[in-house]
């Protein structure tokens, strides 16, 4: 049977802290909650009762209730206070020394047999435990922000800590409705030695100016289906906080590149740009504290920007003058389904594959997507026959002579694509944009094989076209900038969001993508923690829309790795070389959904 904890204290009531009281609070556990001074306690206090008066106020906890919740917690000043509770909750700042002398402290005030618990995130738990004499009654409690929201709690164990221990708190986790992940004491632990490597990869992409601030940050959400950008996550987290845990994943875990911290993020810290709480950090918010971001030097004066939260900063643009009439060749899913985005957003369009069989299974495609979208109301029928009726096909690249942007959706191989090029550069018209939608080909290799390479850049739509309402504009070292503004303009006239990035492996999505995904799956290889464990992690802990072997298990295991060569081939980053698993995994022939398994069996679902 798991321990009955009757009382709890929580050491340090800043915005976890105090959410850490409330949760305990609510479940109905009684709770000391100590700061190092009265002002310190004030504030623990404000905080605790602004986030239950907020909660009154969405009708989400009754007054009684909120009242029932702060008549359980008693303030104090001091360790002293805790000499009688049954388990206590270091989370104060994340520095080792401050830790270790507050578990000394705790180690002498509290009872024998009560469990000291630290909500580190990245620190280790070990040499947190070795100043005290019962080390084996320590242990990891990693809640996430907001506390009272998130579900999942990380249980940290060292080489000593009791089994005992970690079943007490596993079952308290569960009385207190949180899903609990336990795992052994590494840098990171799950999700922050996942999450972290990504965050610092998008600043490095910031910092040398491979994209802006609110394209990385749109890109993630809008293909990833993130809750948030990476920028403005850093922004809430605090950047140094962030700079803090990666320089300790850094220190503690092999010196991995991944985790040393991008110089930026240091020289912001010394600035005192730190995020959401000073009112400035990557982006600038009307007061310290504030959610609302507003206009800065930065951000950018087209209509069609991203802000920090997607939301865009004007009404829709309209689309580039003079384009009427849309080349696009292909037959595979992603040429039909952007010939059916061009059609439904009234372009004429052309579409060119290698003979009648091959229109005609487009055509029947194009015309199941449309029929669809009427039996689900989004679409009238009028609307799908005037879109069907602006479709022409051929099989003949002859007839994009009068086209004014041809979109190529081949086959991924760059030869046939710069053949194909080649072509459209002597039958199109001059000053036509020429859009390549490779996902993984340098964008330039294609612009070089045409005597145009001025005109031609990467639009890489995401799969399903007509759903996915993100685009990836590539432009390369010799796409001008007329020809960027016209496929962002094209974008925007489509109703998608345009993000631009340079002509670089894994352009934004990919590239901070699968890295993470590579991670899980080194994490997973070293018997760190399990597929279901990591899934669950960043889920539940970051709010992702899958976890990351459900997501490769959907992508495909041998697509993974194919793109993960790529960026490792370009980077020459070792942290970037694909994890042996995965590279076992695709030779057993374990693809994912697609071979019925992959990191998981679904041939028994």
């Amino acid at each position: 049977m798991a321990r009955d904890f009757t009382s709890v204290g929580v050491v340090g009531l800043g915005t976890m802290g105090a959410g850490i009281v409330e949760v305990f609070a609510r479940n109905g556990v009684d709770v000391v909650a100590v700061e190092v001074s009265e002002d310190a306690l004030e504030r623990g206090r404000a905080i605790l009762t602004g986030s239950t008066d907020r909660a009154v106020a969405k009708g989400k906890l009754a007054e009684a209730d909120r009242d029932a919740l702060l008549s359980r917690v008693r303030f104090a000043v001091g360790l002293d206070a805790l000499h009688s509770v049954d388990l206590v909750i270091e989370a104060v700042p994340e520095h080792l020394d401050l830790k270790q002398r507050i578990f000394a402290e705790l180690d002498r005030v509290c009872k024998p047999e009560a469990i000291l618990a630290t909500n580190t995130s990245s620190l280790s738990v070990t040499e947190i435990s070795v100043a005290t004499s019962r080390p084996n009654q320590v242990i990891g409690i990693h809640f996430f922000n907001p506390a009272p929201v998130m579900k999942l709690v990380e249980v940290v164990r060292t080489v000593v800590t009791s089994a005992d221990v970690v079943a007490d708190v596993e079952g308290l986790c569960k009385r207190l409705g949180k899903v609990d992940v336990t795992i052994s004491d590494r840098a990171g632990f799950i999700a922050n030695a996942l999450l972290f490597g990504y965050l610092n990869h998008a600043v490095g992409m910031f910092e040398s100016h491979y994209a802006t601030r609110e394209d990385i940050d749109a890109a993630m959400k809008l293909g990833c289906g993130l809750p948030m950008g990476p920028l403005a996550l850093m922004d809430l987290i605090g950047v140094d906080t962030a700079y803090e845990i990666l320089d300790t994943m850094y220190r503690r875990g092999g010196r991995d590149r991944r985790h040393a911290p991008v110089p930026l993020i240091k020289q912001m810290v010394t600035a005192g740009l730190l995020g959401r709480k000073s009112g400035r950090g990557f982006y600038t918010y009307e007061r310290p504290g504030s959610p609302v971001v507003v206009p800065d030097e930065q951000t950018p004066v087209t209509a069609d920007a991203a802000l920090g939260d997607g939301t865009r900063a004007g009404g829709e643009p309209a689309g580039p003058a003079g384009l009427a009439k849309i080349g696009i060749v292909g037959s595979g899913t992603m040429a039909t389904g952007i010939i059916e985005v061009f059609a439904k957003a009234g372009y004429e369009v052309v579409s060119v594959t290698r003979g009648a069989e091959k229109s005609a299974k487009v055509f029947e495609a194009v015309k199941t997507s449309l029929n669809k979208g009427v039996v689900r109301g989004k679409l009238s029928e009028a609307d799908r026959d005037a879109a069907l009726g602006r479709i022409n096909w051929s099989a003949t690249l002859e007839h994009l002579a009068d086209v004014d942007l041809v979109v190529e959706a081949v086959v991924e191989e760059l030869s046939v694509k710069k053949a194909l090029f080649a072509s459209l550069d002597e039958i199109c018209k001059p000053g036509v944009v020429l859009a390549t939608t490779t996902s993984s080909l340098p964008v330039i290799d294609v612009a070089m094989a045409t005597q145009r390479p001025a005109d031609v850049v990467g639009l890489h739509f995401f799969n399903p076209a007509p759903l996915m309402p993100l685009v990836e504009v590539v432009e390369t070292i010799r796409t001008s900038a007329e020809t960027t503004a016209t496929a962002r303009a094209v974008c925007a006239a489509l109703g998608k969001t345009g993000v631009v990035c340079g002509d670089r492996s894994g352009f934004i999505v990919n590239a901070l993508l699968f890295p993470y995904l590579n991670d899980a799956v080194k994490m997973l290889e070293a018997s760190y923690s399990t597929a279901d464990d990591i899934d669950h992690a960043m889920k539940l802990g970051c709010g992702y829309p899958m976890g990351p072997f459900e997501l490769l298990d959907v992508v495909g295991l041998d697509v993974a790795l194919a793109i993960q060569r790529e960026l490792y081939l370009e980077l020459r980053e070792p942290g970037f070389a694909p994890a042996p698993l995965l590279e076992h995994l695709v030779t057993a022939g374990y693809l994912g959904r697609k071979s019925g398994r992959g990191f998981r069996d679904h041939t028994r679902r």
